[in-house]
């Protein structure tokens, strides 16, 4: 299987990166380090290219992950709350 993307935010990428190294995703993927797209993201986490041109998998609980809530606000454009 193959597994990739490029515009995602971190939140995607951590995803993608989740899926690809599982077994079974033997092919390269094209999961490209996020500062290539953005210079500030949702995640605190940042990725970036390894020597190798590999990509490190997070280790952290869930998608290994955490949202910088400063940029999520300066980027939402509305908000609901459904009650």
């Amino acid at each position: 299987m193959w597994c990739g993307g490029m515009l995602e935010t971190g939140i995607g990428r951590a995803s993608n990166l989740a899926l690809a190294s599982l077994p079974g995703f033997i092919l390269p993927g094209d999961i490209s380090a996020s500062d290539r797209y953005y210079q500030r993201d949702i995640t605190n986490e940042r990725f970036v290219l390894n020597d190798d041109s590999t990509i490190t998998v997070p280790t952290g609980p869930g998608l290994g992950v955490t949202m910088n809530e400063d940029a999520l606000k300066q980027f939402t454009l509305s908000e609901t709350t459904i009650k």
